[in-house]
């Protein structure tokens, strides 16, 4: 079987939103910017510069996450949002491959930050972005979502 790392192609936006609408539902409510990410992923993460990465077992996607610029200087803060692996395909080792083909683009990208929301209750996700080298800040400064009671940044 063929592992690999692609990025965004029109045929995946449909697994894009059913990735990340599985895990949403699992452990919280679907909110309204969940709704206009996963349901418009050019819109939300291509149109402003940014990209989606699939993790493709042979052609089929069983794991996605996105990334967003979030400044006004292109390219200096991406968010990495919307990672999604499938439940059946987890503690492969496919998050970290996907995470580090997101440090990657920000460094092709120039970025000097990538920045992340999440809640503290993802235990797996939070070692994986501890060991990836992010780190929380004291104050949650984004507020878009309900259920994010942790930020973190990552200095490249």
């Amino acid at each position: 079987m063929a592992v690999r790392v692609v990025a965004f192609e029109a045929r995946f936006a449909a697994a894009f939103a059913a990735l990340n609408y599985q895990w949403i539902e699992q452990y919280f409510a679907i909110e309204k910017e969940d709704r206009l990410a996963l349901d418009n992923p050019v819109k939300y993460a291509l149109a402003p510069g940014g990209e989606i990465f699939f993790l493709l077992e042979d052609d089929e996607p069983v794991g996605t996450v996105a990334m967003v610029p979030k400044s006004k200087m292109p390219g200096s803060l991406f968010e990495l949002a919307k990672m999604a692996v499938r439940p059946d395909r987890q503690g492969r080792g496919y998050g970290r491959m996907l995470m580090d083909r997101c440090i990657s683009y920000a460094r092709e990208q120039g970025a000097a930050e990538v920045m992340l929301v999440t809640n503290d209750i993802l235990k797996p996700a939070m070692g994986l972005y501890r060991a990836a080298g992010f780190e929380a800040i004291a104050q949650i400064q984004d507020a878009r979502y309900e259920r994010g009671n942790t930020e973190m940044y990552l200095k490249l």
